[in-house]
């Protein structure tokens, strides 16, 4: 019987400072940001995603019981829920607890735990706009949310204009429609020894913004941008454009996420 892929949900609550000892404040607020590198800490109510591969039992029918997963992982969650990480979990005594670190942490303790399956995959998302995930390797992917307003007309130029109302319906309105759009940036490489990071999220939100939010917010796409002129603003264009746009100023991109509507989700890998 083929392998199946399960994914168990945990919840944890911690507090944290990104600090790295003999830097300035100037040195904290250029590579974290201000709010990251308040001394006195900020926190989160944060989500453990653990990915199990493994065969399906035929007599069960289950790859495992979850509360088999729920008991592998007891006494690490116990261990790191509740409290300020930086002053009470030895691990992140020398480590900054980035969603990369706490991502990688988990690998590290967690690997090998559950019998008989593979541990395959694990995220943590911190909050909605930032999360981290490992697999089998040492590459971490960090995905980094941004959100973007914007105007659009489904229109191909190379089709008529019956062809076009039979394809895109009302989204072929001559005046266009609008969406809040979301775009998930991710970005992968080993974590900085010293930081934590994969790549600072200040130049990453500059980037972002100056490169794509800053020319596609509160516009129109097809009337008001340069990169839409000649191009049909499907959502499968959009992930492929934005990617393009960002590859030369981030070596480390992996792939472009672009949420159109909570039911349309388009991935472009870079």
């Amino acid at each position: 019987m083929a392998q199946a892929y399960l994914t168990r949900k945990i919840h944890f609550s911690a507090a944290r400072s990104y600090q790295v000892r003999g830097w300035s404040e100037e040195e904290h607020q250029r590579v974290f940001g201000a709010s990251r590198s308040n001394p006195n800490g900020h926190g989160h109510d944060y989500t453990l995603e653990l990915t199990i591969r493994g065969d399906i039992d035929p007599k069960s029918g289950v790859v495992i019981n979850v509360l088999d997963i729920d008991h592998a992982t007891k006494q690490v969650m116990n261990d790191i829920d509740g409290k300020f990480l930086n002053k009470e979990h030895p691990y992140f005594l020398d480590y900054v607890p980035t969603a990369e670190n706490l991502v990688s942490f988990f690998w590290n303790r967690l690997d090998h735990q559950v019998k008989n399956c593979e541990l395959f995959r694990i995220r943590v998302q911190e909050d909605h706009w930032l999360q981290a995930e490992k697999g089998r390797d040492s590459v971490v992917f960090l995905t980094r949310k941004y959100h973007f307003c914007a105007a659009h007309r489904l229109h191909s130029d190379h089709l008529t204009e019956e062809e076009n109302k039979a394809l895109f319906g009302k989204c072929n309105n001559p005046h266009g429609h609008g969406h809040n759009y979301y775009i998930d940036v991710t970005v992968s490489g080993e974590p900085d020894p010293v930081t934590g990071l994969v790549m600072s999220l200040t130049e990453l939100d500059r980037i972002v913004d100056e490169l794509v939010i800053s020319k596609f917010d509160h516009k129109h796409l097809n009337l008001d941008t340069e990169e839409f002129k000649e191009l049909n603003p499907t959502g499968e264009v959009m992930a492929m454009v934005i990617c393009d746009m960002l590859k030369p100023a981030l070596p480390k991109l992996h792939k472009i996420g672009l949420w159109e509507t909570q039911k349309n989700f388009f991935e472009y890998f870079a």
